[in-house]
């Protein structure tokens, strides 16, 4: 999920829309604009019943977001790095670039969600409370009540129990889900044990996905299940969300197998030493027919007086016509120096896992006091993944 629109930055934290977003936002659009509010409100007018719609769904995924920003600011107490929020089809995702120190700071950051969702929900109510006025809702007619709302009121009443609802789903105790986190907490507590403790939350989470995906299958073949309604959109909508968590909570599990792996292995033990590095004067035609053909490198430090100046793939050679690779120099395409993410020799590879990931790349450059050691590639990760890592690893991997 590192693609999609940037939104901006709250406190440090970069928001990001995924793709995905568009589609469950058309889904509240279409069904409050054309289907809720129209019939309970049969006297609005169209427009008034699209903007409505429209305002929902904004404030549906704002409050998704602040879902989101409070996991990551109480996790920032507690020593978790979250630099990301991505909002996509499922709600939001809090990228965590690093496992909790301690039991307390995972319970404290996974009840953080939820509870602002609940907050939300309780908050939205008593506001659209207030916004009845003095009549308030008459339990002996209550679609008639319901009709006379207004605009305001009446989207008040729909976020208080979608937030509600936003909030208890996410204690579910199935991990990756808020609920499953809470659960891991606990177990880690208990046991002191995080791998044992995310095995178990993990395991709690596949089975909550195939309880889904059987309860979408039981819709899709005609039967009625309490809460869940009926039909075969239903049915395909839960198995989806099924799918989704299990191969969530695999993931999760996987990943820490993998931080595992590479905890304590510093990056110059895996680092492809001495690369090949090209001068700011190089042509792109020298640099296409000579270090892209004859060595296996995919990037190139620039390298000038002994220290880099700068980076250049492929990507930036191919932006240029052919025809003038004769005369453009590498100087001219570059990645500049300064935005340059780069690697320590001494850093973990664990970390430089999550710098890779979070600058969306394949390899960077290790560098000391501006001098380039070597290249870190992201298979040379995998690579000792695969040969160091735990067996329970390659496990997953084969009935994954």
């Amino acid at each position: 999920m590192n693609g999609g629109i940037r939104l901006g930055s709250v406190a440090g934290i970069e928001v990001r829309m995924d793709w995905s977003l568009l589609v469950i936002f058309l889904l509240i659009l279409v069904s409050l604009g054309a289907g809720t509010f129209p019939a309970l409100h049969p006297q609005w007018a169209l427009a008034t019943s699209w903007a409505t719609a429209l305002v929902a769904a904004v404030l549906f995924f704002a409050s998704v977001f602040l879902h989101e920003l409070s996991h990551a600011l109480v996790g920032r107490v507690y020593g978790i790095t979250v630099r990301r929020i991505t909002l996509f089809i499922f709600g939001g995702l809090a990228h965590m670039e690093n496992e909790p120190r301690h039991w307390r700071g995972e319970l404290l950051m996974a009840l953080a969600g939820p509870v602002t969702s609940l907050a939300l929900g309780v908050g939205f109510l008593l506001l659209g409370g207030l916004a009845l006025g003095p009549e308030g809702l008459d339990p002996e007619r209550p679609r008639e009540s319901l009709a006379r709302m207004s605009p305001v009121a009446t989207l008040l009443f729909w976020l208080g129990p979608v937030n509600l609802i936003l909030g208890v789903f996410n204690l579910v105790p199935g991990f990756p889900l808020d609920g499953g986190r809470v659960l891991r907490a606990v177990m880690w507590g208990i046991t002191g044990n995080l791998r044992r403790a995310t095995r178990w939350a993990s395991r709690a989470g596949q089975g909550f996905a195939w309880l889904l995906i059987l309860s979408g299958v039981a819709l899709l073949l005609g039967a009625r299940l309490p809460v869940l309604g009926a039909g075969p959109v239903n049915g395909l909508w839960l198995a989806f969300i099924g799918w989704f968590l299990h191969t969530a909570a695999l993931a999760s599990y996987r990943q820490l197998l993998v931080r595992e792996a590479l905890h304590d292995i510093p990056v110059r033990r895996l680092m492809q030493p001495d690369p090949v590095a090209v001068s700011p004067d190089t042509t792109l035609r020298a640099l296409a027919d000579g270090p892209f053909e004859e060595t296996g490198q995919r990037v190139f430090p620039v390298v000038e007086g002994g220290r880099m100046v700068g980076l250049v793939g492929w990507p930036e050679v191919r932006a240029r016509d052919r025809g003038m690779w004769d005369r453009v120099r590498v100087v001219e395409v570059m990645v500049p120096e300064e935005r340059v993410a780069r690697l320590a020799p001494g850093q973990e590879a664990e970390e430089a896992l999550a710098v890779l990931t979070r600058a969306g790349v394949n390899q960077l450059p290790v560098v000391e006091d501006g001098r380039v050691l070597g290249l870190l590639r992201r298979r040379d990760l995998l690579h000792w993944v695969a040969l160091h890592g735990d067996p329970e690893l390659a496990d997953l991997e084969r009935g994954g």
